[in-house]
Formats: structure tokens, C-alpha cells, sequence
């Protein structure tokens, strides 16, 4: 038994703000969602992205000739508790899969340092060890290479080993499990997770004449173990494994009547797009007074001009034309866009484009009487 629902507004696609987009952070823009929708899935978001995300990370250290952490190492200006301190920042970058052969069962990275009377005299009397140094040529990538781990003022020759695993969240020494653990192996608090902050808003937007629905914000920072882009996705997956068994709850099916159950198409929504007016885009006073004086009244008249032509409009600016390049981004759309598939060119788009306004409203009406 199939129950149907009323139509649900749903984004058709995400919106990744390229101006302030980084390594490490990035705004995704999703809409529309009906009203608390946006908060629902921000704030799910939000928490399993801070929460659940997994990354690896340097669970114990070894270090030759140092039984325990409480005590000072000859030859190394740092103690054994600073030298554990300054390898919690360390940064590893590794996505385990079965076809590149990686697993996620931790392992060891070892390497013999030996710092030589030369490059002590070369370093004006200080070597600085650094992650870089002591983490090469294995499976994880280390993304901050120049992290300070220890300072060498004598010659010395040790072997360090790193056990590195994964997990998510913070997870405290006393909670690792290691088997066959050495005895002079340090093991650490170690800090999984790869997102360092997540901020959403959720703001009004329009759709059609009616402005009460949901545009969801995400921010998201990492710390380089994950790009944001990565962040999210495993995150909307992770959510998505955890929300699948409540479909299996014994009940009717629910179908809604939104817009490919109305036999609304890609061309469909691209007409209504077209069809707005220019002040109902939300556009600054001085953008939306700039397109009236050149007589552009709706967003078909827009798209169809050329970038280049636009900063040939009287009183425009590049600062107007970078907000309506946005803005149109949101939409899907862009200047100069090529609507010869609808019939739409610079000559005719403003008969054009009310003939279709007219035939979409028909059709809705043909709709709503079945």
C-alpha cells in the first residue's frame, strides 16, 4: 500500500562557494528545504561530522634507550613528556580501501635517526627534529611535515617507532587496545577526528511567490587529515547507514507529489527560473535599479546577455556583476547562457519568455484539475 503525501520541496544539488574555498575549509549552500528541514539536517550534519568522522592517528610512541615517558633523554633539550606533547599535533593523512591495499588494522612506522656533530654545527648548535623527519616513505601522508617534535644539541643514533591506527573522536591511552604492546612503548591520548569546526545557518529562501522556505550553510574546517568536500560526503553517508533501518518499520509506503510525480522536467524548472522577475532574486537596491534602467525585467532578459556586456550598463560595477554572477550560481544559471532549445534569443525573450510563463501556468492548471 502506497500512501500519498503532499508535494515536498527538495535541493536538487549543492552548492560549494568557490570565492572562500580552501584546503582546509569550505561553504556548501543547499536549497530549498521545507520549513525546520534545514535545521534538522544541519544540526545532523553538524554532529556527526564533529563526532563519527574517522582519520588516523599516532597512538604510541617508541623511543630507544627510554624506558618511560617521565624522564629526560641526553643529547635532547626537550623531556620525554614534551617530546609526547608536541607528537599529539601530528597530522596524518590516510583513506584505507581494500583495492589500494590498505587496511585500517594499525601499524608501525619506524625510522633510526641519526643526527650527526655536522649537521648539529650546520644547525648553529641545535638540530630541529621535526614529523617530517621521523615519518617518510610509508602509507600516510603527513600534512604538517615542519611540526616541531624534538631539538638534538649532541650526536645520537636512536630508533623511533610510531604506532599509528584509526579512529574517531578523542580517545584517552587507557582506551587503546595494542596487542603484543612492548613494554618501554609509550602509548598516547590520541585526537581522531579530522574536523576541527562545523557552523550551519539556516536562512530564508524563495521559491516561486512564497519566501518561508529553508537555505541551509555549512562550514566546515578541517585539519588537512580530510578535505571539507570528503568531510561532508562521509558524513551524509554515515548518516544515510544510520537512518536506513528506520525504513524497514512495517508501514505504507509514502509517495509525494512533488515534481517528477507532476511530470515537471529539467525544462520545466529551468522555465520557471526564467521566468522570475528580477526583484524577486533578492538583489541589492543598487543591482536591481542598475537592470531596471536597462530595461531587464526578468532573469531570462538577464542570463541572455554576455558578461562582457554588462559592465556597459550605466551606474554598473564589478561589484554588481560578481553579485548577480553569485547569485544566478545559486540558481543553476550564468550569463550568456545559449536558450535557443526554448526558442529564447536576445530578439525575441521578452515575448518569448511570457508565452512560456503562460503555457507553464496552463499546464499547473491542467494538473490541479486531474
Amino acid at each position: 500500500m502506497q500512501v500519498k503525501f503532499g508535494k515536498i520541496q527538495r535541493p536538487r544539488k549543492i552548492v560549494v562557494d568557490e570565492a572562500t574555498m580552501s584546503l582546509n575549509f569550505a561553504r556548501f549552500v543547499a536549497e530549498p528545504f521545507e520549513r525546520v528541514i534545514g535545521h534538522s539536517i544541519g544540526n545532523a550534519l553538524r554532529r556527526i561530522l564533529l563526532s563519527s568522522l574517522e582519520a588516523p592517528g599516532i597512538i604510541s610512541i617508541r623511543i630507544e634507550g627510554v624506558p618511560h615517558e617521565f624522564m629526560s633523554v641526553e643529547g635532547i633539550a626537550e623531556d620525554v613528556t614534551n617530546i609526547i606533547l608536541n607528537v599529539k599535533n601530528a597530522k596524518l593523512r590516510c583513506l584505507p580501501s581494500d583495492e589500494a591495499g590498505i587496511q585500517r588494522e594499525s601499524r608501525i612506522v619506524s625510522t633510526v635517526l641519526d643526527i650527526t656533530q655536522d649537521m648539529i654545527d650546520k644547525s648553529s648548535g641545535q638540530y630541529d627534529v621535526t614529523l617530517g623527519d621521523l615519518i617518510k616513505n610509508t602509507f600516510f601522508e603527513v600534512v604538517n611535515p615542519d611540526l616541531h617534535i624534538f631539538s638534538v644539541t649532541k650526536p645520537c643514533k636512536r630508533q623511533i617507532d610510531f604506532r599509528i591506527g584509526f579512529g574517531r573522536g578523542y580517545v584517552p591511552s587507557e582506551r587503546h587496545v595494542i596487542p603484543s604492546k612492548l613494554v618501554d612503548e609509550i602509548v598516547l591520548d590520541t585526537a581522531f577526528s579530522p574536523v576541527v569546526m562545523v557552523n550551519y545557518f539556516v536562512e530564508n529562501t524563495r521559491v516561486g511567490q512564497d519566501t518561508d522556505f529553508d537555505r541551509l550553510v555549512l562550514e566546515v574546517t578541517t585539519d588537512g587529515r580530510l578535505t571539507p568536500i570528503e568531510a561532508l560526503s562521509f558524513a551524509a553517508q554515515v548518516a544515510q547507514a544510520n537512518f536506513e533501518v528506520f525504513t524497514t518499520v512495517k508501514a505504507p509506503t509514502l509517495t509525494f507529489a512533488n515534481d517528477a510525480a507532476d511530470g515537471r522536467s529539467a525544462e520545466d524548472e529551468l522555465i520557471d527560473k526564467l521566468c522570475l522577475r528580477i526583484d524577486e532574486i533578492e538583489l541589492s537596491v543598487r543591482s536591481t535599479n542598475c537592470l531596471a534602467s536597462a530595461n531587464i525585467d526578468t532573469i531570462a532578459e538577464l542570463v541572455c546577455i554576455p558578461e562582457r556586456k554588462m559592465l556597459d550598463f550605466r551606474n554598473f560595477g564589478k561589484k554588481s556583476l560578481n553579485e548577480i554572477k553569485a547569485k544566478l550560481h545559486e540558481m543553476g544559471l550564468e550569463l550568456g547562457m545559449d536558450l535557443s532549445a526554448l526558442g529564447i534569443s536576445t530578439d525575441n525573450v521578452k515575448d518569448r519568455i511570457v508565452e512560456l510563463h503562460e503555457g507553464r501556468k496552463a499546464k499547473r492548471e491542467m494538473r490541479d484539475k486531474k
